[in-house]
């Protein structure tokens, strides 16, 4: 079977190196000429774990490869991948104008049946209306159907989770092209992974419907650590305790400085938007965006509650994206965090594995210093932040950090070191939910 996969970002990419590997032919298709040319040599634009070798695999076996020709790519394939982004307009709904923009091209280069499937999160709705808007706009008398089939990717696990899914939706009104989705998805299926077979509005709110569920669960245990730090209580043990529960689960009840990425923030934004179009506000998702943003704001709070005023004191944090094993930092705390400690005065030097460059690419005008390594972030500070829990910040050498700072504060928003060691050694101590 020939696929097309429309978007080489996160989603895209991941699918069609993942599909290639299940031995399809895939094409992926970018309008980014450079990013494109880069691909063609096998250099991936992002970090991804195990990516790079996964994409290397199926260029050199032929089942993988990149063009900027939509048409040809379209002409050649019977199933074509949307994989496009979604952003969040101002108003929190999705903005939808490269979704239309395919649809339009797909309108045009359409000659023959095809199965257009979307893998971008789009509002419910949107699958009827893209298959309204190629029917009306396609220059040749071919049938197309559309379904959804909603991607869950972690980022920093997204080769993992592609391979080896929780579940796969397929929403969708033709029997034919439920089939012919689910036979690329055969691997899987011979694996024993649960399939999901229901309708366009179904499918669109699942994913929907999970992301905003995990969003909720970070805020409520970021809501429980702040009030543990109150009433003297240890949120590390609460949230074991809870997740012994097998109602609740043990996963996502990590309390930190709030939850950031591609996909929670825009995607809880979007459902709050649509609900309230629709007439049924959804308050809880309401109160999770505005805990979030709270809770980005406590490490600053906490540096200020160490050190007082921060004007003339030199503060180091450890990690600028959202989570460790991605380069990503749309909505990571550090775009909230390592501004305001410059607004309030500190000069700060800030260090992550893999993400500086972004970092400095969305903000080129911060003041900041980008060092080299952990130590060398550390040299001279009076606060150690930690925002992101790369394995390579749990085995710092903390003597020795502290031989370099010039006061031994660690404030800790991954509760990654146990209070009483790193008291031991002379630091000044803060976490999350830790009184």
């Amino acid at each position: 079977m020939h696929i097309a996969v429309i978007g080489t970002g996160y989603v895209g990419l991941v699918s069609g190196a993942g599909m290639a590997d299940f031995g399809m032919k895939v094409i992926c298709v970018d309008k980014d000429k450079e990013k494109i040319k880069q691909l063609q040599k096998g250099r991936i634009p992002f970090y991804e774990p195990g990516l790079e070798d996964l994409v290397r695999k199926n260029m050199e076996a032929g089942r993988l490869s990149f063009t900027t020709d939509l048409k040809a790519a379209v002409k050649q394939a019977l199933v074509v991948f949307i994989c496009v982004g979604t952003p969040p307009n101002p108003d929190g709904s999705a903005d939808l104008s490269q979704i239309k923009e395919v649809a339009l091209s797909l309108a045009e280069a359409l000659d023959d049946y095809k199965v257009i499937v979307t893998k971008s999160t789009v509002p419910v709705g949107t699958n009827r209306w893209l298959k309204r808007l190629i029917d009306e706009h396609k220059k040749n008398k071919v049938a197309v159907d559309v379904i959804s089939n909603p991607e869950f990717l972690r980022e920093g696990s997204a080769v993992e989770d592609f391979m080896h899914p929780d579940r796969v939706v397929i929403g969708g009104e033709s029997a034919y092209a439920i089939a012919i989705v689910k036979d690329i998805y055969r691997p899987l299926y011979l694996a024993e992974t649960p399939f999901i077979i229901t309708n366009l509005e179904t499918a669109e709110l699942i994913k929907y419907a999970s992301n905003a569920f995990l969003a909720t669960k970070v805020a409520f245990i970021n809501e429980i650590a702040n009030l543990c730090e109150k009433l003297g209580a240890d949120v590390t043990v609460v949230a074991r305790a809870m997740g012994f529960d097998p109602r609740i689960g043990r996963k996502f009840l990590n309390p930190g400085p709030g939850f950031g990425g591609s996909c929670f923030p825009k995607d809880v934004k979007a459902l709050i938007h649509q609900g309230r179009e629709v007439g049924e506000p959804i308050r809880i998702l309401e109160a999770v965006i505005e805990s979030n943003e709270r809770q980005k704001l406590r490490a600053v709070e906490k540096a200020e509650a160490l050190l007082g005023k921060l004007s003339g004191k030199k503060v180091a944090v450890l990690g600028l994206s959202f989570k460790p094993n991605t380069s990503d930092v749309r909505e990571s705390p550090a775009l909230t965090v390592v501004p305001e400690l410059v607004r309030r005065g500190a000069s700060v030097r800030v260090y992550d594995p893999v993400a500086q460059e972004e970092f400095r690419r969305w903000l080129p005008d911060l003041k900041v210093d980008y060092a080299p390594s952990p130590l060398e972030a550390a040299r001279g500070a009076h606060a150690l932040i930690i925002l992101t829990e790369w394995n390579e910040f749990r085995f710092l050498d903390l003597a020795e950090i502290k031989k370099l700072m010039a006061e031994p504060n660690l404030i800790d928003l991954r509760n990654i070191y146990e209070p009483e060691m790193v008291k031991a050694l002379g630091f000044r101590y803060t976490g999350i939910g830790r009184s």
